[in-house]
């Protein structure tokens, strides 16, 4: 079997196609979602919580379709299963633009989640992890970094757009643009496993020889069944920091209309979520890069506590454009630790034995947040006026998520003391 010596593994090219896939996905449809809202909701003249209530729709279809997913992603061939899924995601956001009632959304929002659990969720940890022996923590860092740049690019063009050409001709753009870069993309580079492609993963060379790769091929599957996995306080405590986290980070759909309630333009709103995106690019390099150094348990406490001083900032010293970017840059370190710690902790908490269910499993919680947290934040707006009473709980919810990743790692030890980690 090839080695791939004196060139250019195929695992990078993976990661490049995983890159501009999860990038477009998630930097460009996902993150520029908030941008339109205020816009939508006026022209529709319906409320901002009923207008996000399709995140919920979206959110209700993704946790009933990862595990399905999952199962889909091991079965058929990836590169067709992801430009459908593709088509699916742009097609449904670029459609939004013809619609004239809030229905349009929430029926759309089917299309588009069903899409987004492969694009968004669990198609790059799954093909990294295959692809991948090690350096896991870089691939999954540079992944979601690639989403910041993407982001930081696509922001503030779309906010213009918005501005200067209407939110239903940039719905359209938009949509159609991803699934024009997308889809020859997919069918070019990606693939399911090495074997594909006649080679071993990324760092299985370094053991050398058939016997040695065999022995480290069963070191790399080590780990906890997924039935042992849900019946360990480690299983829920990472459910929880899916939810927790996911539901702190979704504010972000929330900050333009934020930034514009305090008086700011959609044009300034665009730049600042630019910032966060940067903020995503470098928090997911440094996450990923400090994950593998100094572990995931460390990197995740100094994230959250990182977070916390974002929205410090956001609480009281938000009438400083300076303040308000590096806050939400600051805020970007949340949203990266969804696609980099978030796989990262599940391989350790867990190993590789049965990495893809455990992982789509305790993804239930990202659905779930976001079937909670994303209308719940437009409804305190309404109710309120302001988004202050959710900044402190987006805090609290940070802090909390330390003692569930505190849990978690001790959950993690009665598995080993049972026997179940092997």
């Amino acid at each position: 079997m090839s080695q791939n010596k004196g060139k250019i593994h195929y695992a990078w090219w993976i990661l490049l196609g995983l890159c501009m896939m999860v990038g477009l996905g998630k930097g460009t449809l996902n993150n520029s979602a908030g941008l339109f809202l205020r816009q939508v909701s006026k022209d529709l003249g319906v409320g901002m919580g009923s207008l996000t209530l399709y995140f919920s729709v979206s959110a209700i279809v993704t946790m009933v379709f990862l595990p399905i997913g999952g199962k889909l992603l091991a079965k058929y061939d990836t590169r067709l299963l992801l430009s459908g899924a593709i088509i699916l995601q742009a097609g449904a956001f670029a459609l939004f633009g013809l619609m004239n009632s809030v229905w349009g959304w929430y029926i759309l929002a089917i299309p588009l989640a069903v899409g987004g659990v492969f694009i968004t969720v669990i198609a790059g940890p799954v093909l990294i992890n295959q692809w991948f022996k090690k350096s896991k923590g870089l691939a999954l860092g540079i992944m979601g970094a690639a989403g910041g740049a993407i982001g930081a690019i696509s922001q503030p063009v779309v906010g213009n757009l918005i501005a200067n050409q209407g939110w239903r001709s940039s719905y359209v753009i938009v949509g159609i643009a991803v699934i024009v870069i997308v889809v020859p993309i997919v069918l070019l580079l990606l693939r399911k496993s090495p074997l594909e492609k006649k080679t071993l993963p990324y760092g299985a060379e370094a053991a050398g020889g058939t016997a040695a790769n065999a022995t480290a091929a069963g070191a790399e599957n080590k780990g906890v069944t997924l039935a042992a996995a849900k019946k360990s306080s480690a299983f829920y405590a990472l459910i929880a920091f899916f939810f927790l986290i996911t539901s702190a980070a979704s504010f972000s759909v929330h900050i333009p209309t934020y930034l514009m309630n305090k008086g700011f333009d959609v044009t300034f709103a665009g730049n600042v979520m630019a910032t966060n995106m940067i903020g995503v690019l470098i928090g997911s390099l440094v996450i990923g890069y400090a994950s593998d150094k100094i572990g995931t348990r460390n990197t995740t406490f100094i994230a959250m506590i990182l977070g916390v001083l974002a929205i410090g900032l956001l609480l009281f010293a938000a009438t400083s454009t300076l303040v308000i970017s590096l806050a939400v840059g600051l805020f970007g370190l949340v949203s990266a630790s969804i696609g980099t710690l978030g796989p990262a902790l599940t391989s350790s908490l867990f190993g590789n034995k049965e990495y893809s269910q455990i992982y789509s499993n305790a993804s239930m919680g990202l659905a779930i947040s976001s079937i909670i947290a994303l209308p719940a934040y437009g409804f305190v707006f309404d109710f309120t006026g302001s988004y202050t009473p959710v900044l402190y709980a987006i805090g609290i919810m940070l802090i909390i998520n330390i003692l569930c990743i505190s849990i978690a790692f001790g959950g993690k030890k009665k598995l080993e003391q049972a026997g179940l980690w092997n």
